[in-house]
């Protein structure tokens, strides 16, 4: 027995990364998972490699899409939100555009579609949790955007956790995380990720299962509500 038999979790961003590694690690607990991505490719990619698992495309923008998911799903136990959404100009806030400074706020208003859309569905035992990450806390030069949308999303949490009781609510907070964000590096990118991870406490960056087994937990442990966990290898420590 799972500790999630004929329960019903969705995942937005659910094709890569920390996204599909919750996905996977939830049917293995024995839920029913819908894994939603606007690209198509990811999705091609990962129902070939976990045809046990509802692959669907879909922007977390798309308010009728998102509606039309959560009412062919009906109860839904868990939902995670870790779709971006958004384009993020890494820059210092005085050479952004205002264009480019908004853009990176298309990750909160696609958190914000969600938890309207979904809270409604889910049981009254059920969760849903945000990934953040933790330039909310700890900005480098040229994060600023990225930081302010974290801060967003980590206040929602806490706010929302007040309304919707007794479902929950909690946000993740991933460090640097190896995941197909750095693909672009090519060969580089083990090389770049190691020599980033000599930044971190534990001498190395995190992988996407690790924040995925905090993601679960935040479902799991149902004493638990408008709480942000730090995964980040002691990124945050002085």
């Amino acid at each position: 027995m799972g500790a999630f038999d004929n329960q019903n979790v969705i995942v937005t961003g659910g094709t890569s990364g920390i996204g599909l590694a919750t996905a996977i690690k939830a049917r293995e607990a024995g839920a029913n998972v819908w894994a939603v991505s606007r690209t198509e490719s990811k999705i091609s990619a990962a129902s070939a490699d976990h045809p046990d698992i509802n692959f669907q495309q879909l922007d977390t923008h798309d308010h009728e899409g998102l509606k039309a998911l959560f009412e062919s799903v009906g109860s839904v136990d868990h939902i995670v939100s870790a779709a971006t959404g958004a384009e993020r100009t890494m820059k210092p806030f005085m050479e952004q555009t205002d264009e480019q400074f908004r853009g990176a706020f298309e990750k909160f208003w696609s958190y914000t579609n969600v938890a309207r859309l979904g809270v409604p569905f889910l049981t009254e035992k059920g969760s849903l949790t945000f990934v953040s990450g933790i330039p909310a806390r700890k900005a480098n030069v040229g994060m600023s955007s990225v930081s302010c949308t974290g801060c967003a999303v980590e206040g929602l949490t806490r706010a929302l956790a007040l309304e919707i009781a007794p479902k929950r609510v909690n946000v993740v907070a991933p460090g640097i995380i190896s995941t197909g964000m750095f693909d672009g590096l090519g060969d580089k990118k083990a090389d770049v990720l190691a020599n980033m991870g000599k930044g971190v406490l534990l001498g190395r960056v995190g992988e996407a299962e690790e924040i995925a087994a905090a993601i679960f937990l935040c479902m799991t442990n149902t004493f638990m509500t408008g709480v942000t966990i730090d995964v980040d290898g002691g990124a945050l420590l002085p």
